[in-house]
């Protein structure tokens, strides 16, 4: 999609604090934390939402990114939280599947 800022973050076209890329996806840091630690998973392929992805082995391997994200940022002992956001009521701001990954602090529940 030509205007999808993840979509331009995936190619490179613009840039991010990069944890992690495959084939598939990349992980990087988020420009506005919610946390000590918030980093982002996403597709480089452009699938809208969670309600959108049809690949179950695509939405396996974004899991077990998030999680090696997690556990190389220090996150495993303590704690951390994956938060996929779904529409305007589920408070996805970007129209670009993503996995937020929060962590190095108490996080509250139920969340805002």
């Amino acid at each position: 999609m030509d205007d999808c800022l993840f979509c331009k973050i995936g190619s490179g076209e613009i840039p991010s604090k990069k944890i992690y890329e495959d084939d598939q996806c990349m992980a990087f840091y988020d420009i506005a934390p919610a946390a000590p630690v918030h980093a982002l998973v996403i597709p480089k392929q452009h699938i809208s939402s969670i309600l959108a992805a049809d690949d179950e082995g695509l939405l396996g391997h974004l899991l077990a990114v998030a999680r090696n994200v997690a556990k190389e940022n220090g996150l495993a002992e303590e704690g951390f939280r994956l938060v996929i956001n779904t529409g305007e009521n589920g408070g996805q701001t970007v129209k670009h599947l993503h996995i937020h990954i929060l962590g190095g602090r108490s996080l509250a529940w139920p969340p805002g």
